[in-house]
């Protein structure tokens, strides 16, 4: 059940970034930055759903640690374009504020699954 809400968060993320992504290309002409947030905000639900089809424990938690990975991405990737002024402080922390909740989301879930695989 948790999955499916870290999968539903993350899907939603990847829209929004998306939508973001499209519209600084369009009105800002920026495609440098906004193609490597593409890549890695969009890349997180990619791997939580991947996870679920893994081959085993090992190959679950190494798809989930990718997808922590591309989180971590994905806030670099924010807030050089906030800084940068191509996306406005309050755009920023709403979206900062949705990769943070799925990053302790993924957190939890590697600790969670570790913590099982150890009993």
């Amino acid at each position: 059940m948790a999955e499916s809400i870290m999968l539903d968060k993350a899907k939603d993320f990847a829209v929004e970034i998306v939508n973001l992504c499209r519209n600084i290309k369009e009105t800002k002409r920026e495609s440098v930055l906004t193609n490597q947030l593409l890549r890695s905000g969009t890349s997180i639900g990619a791997n939580i759903h991947e996870s679920k089809y893994g081959h085993g424990t090992a190959d679950f938690i190494a798809k989930m640690q990718i997808a922590l990975k591309e989180c971590y991405e994905s806030e670099y990737w924010l807030e050089l374009l906030n800084r940068t002024g191509y996306i406005p402080d309050e755009q920023y922390k709403s979206l900062q504020n949705t990769c943070g909740s799925i990053r302790r989301m993924l957190i939890s879930s590697i600790n969670t699954t570790k913590s099982n695989a150890n009993k």
